[in-house]
């Protein structure tokens, strides 16, 4: 009979308090199944309450007592020194001892990150976690890394988001060989800054198990071009901000427009079904892992609903039942052979 799988959840962790985290954890134990439990961590009576409050978490959930929560505008240095003890530290803690394959929290990114890297180290040679955002696109979703936990980045270090990339689409995603590429202000060889230019050529010469595209556009992430999409945290991340304002904007033009006359408002009532499947479509998806850690941590934003918090324990569960730490580590290898590799010899009569 096969162990059961254990999240850890940071139930104090977001800007709705331990019912909603609760409630969506519940959620997601539905969907789940029967073999799937819970290490609910933070204050013991509002947890206590919260999942009296859930029948689906019935004998399903351990409510684990901590002695505080990280603020949201908490410095990673901070979170480090006062941070053992707290619902996140202990969610992250969980992992290390054993307990749990996996951890969900909605918590502050930063201190996250810092607690994340600290407890579980990192895997296979890599030096800082990269977050991964799961981008709605015209061929279903699109990996988009790193979206902020990296600025400033080295051509070795968007080669090492390409393979993280690549085993993430596929373990969460369930396609056999994503295709991966790298976000450049053109298509050309020649364009962009010499970071993208060298792993552009690193990439190309296929030591990798990859299926390398090339450069990528900025509307090649909403077209589907490729299952990956590769650039630095500041670009991720303005991209990442920029869609999301847009989204916002266009569906609130879109609602004021279903209102502005009665006869507005009968058709939008017609139309209500398609009106929530595009809403639902194009809503981005707010779990992302942070990658490369020697344990799964998946992080989703501060004011997650009930159904995010089910979509980020959703995917804490897929990424810890698959392979995916063995494929970065196989690459990774390659990677570092890559790196270290002498220069070929000058051709005759080279200078």
């Amino acid at each position: 009979m096969t162990e059961p799988l254990v999240i850890s959840v940071d139930a104090m962790g977001g800007d709705h308090g331990p019912a909603v985290v609760a409630a969506g954890v519940a959620r997601a134990a539905g969907e789940l199944g029967e073999g799937v439990r819970f290490l609910l961590h933070g204050d013991e009576a509002a947890l206590n309450q919260a999942v009296a409050a859930c029948p689906g978490l019935k004998g399903r959930a351990e409510v684990r007592p901590a002695t505080g929560v990280i603020a949201m505008d908490e410095k990673p240095a901070q979170a480090l020194r006062r941070g053992k003890g707290s619902s996140m530290w202990n969610a992250v803690e969980a992992i290390r001892a054993g307990e749990a394959g996996a951890a969900v929290s909605a918590g502050n990114t930063g201190a996250l990150m810092a607690v994340s890297k600290l407890i579980l180290r990192m895997g296979a040679g890599l030096d800082r976690p990269a977050l991964v955002a799961s981008w709605p696109g015209a061929r279903g979703v699109t990996s988009v890394l790193d979206v902020g936990a990296n600025v400033d980045c080295d051509a070795e270090r968007l080669v090492e988001f390409a393979i993280l990339g690549e085993a993430f689409h596929r373990a969460a995603h369930g396609v056999a060989r994503p295709t991966v590429g790298l976000l450049n202000v053109g298509s050309e060889e020649m364009k962009g800054h010499e970071e993208v230019r060298q792993a552009n050529r690193i990439l190309r010469e296929g030591v990798f198990d990859l299926d390398y595209r090339g450069f990528v556009e900025g509307d090649d992430l909403t077209k589907g071009a490729v299952d990956v999409v590769v650039t630095d945290g500041f670009t991720g991340n303005v991209a990442l901000k920029t869609a999301e304002g847009v989204f916002r904007f266009m569906t609130s033009e879109l609602r004021g427009a279903l209102t502005s006359t009665a006869m507005a408002k009968a058709g939008a009532l017609l139309a209500r079904p398609a009106l929530k499947a595009f809403r639902d479509r194009l809503t981005p998806r707010v779990a992302a892992p942070l990658l490369g850690l020697n344990g799964v941590v998946v992080k989703t934003h501060g004011g997650a609903s009930e159904q995010e918090i089910a979509d980020a324990v959703h995917m804490a569960a897929d990424l810890a039942r698959s392979d995916f730490a063995a494929q970065i580590e196989r690459n990774m290898s390659r990677l570092s052979d890559a790196v270290q590799a002498p220069p070929p010899p000058a051709a005759d009569g080279a200078a």
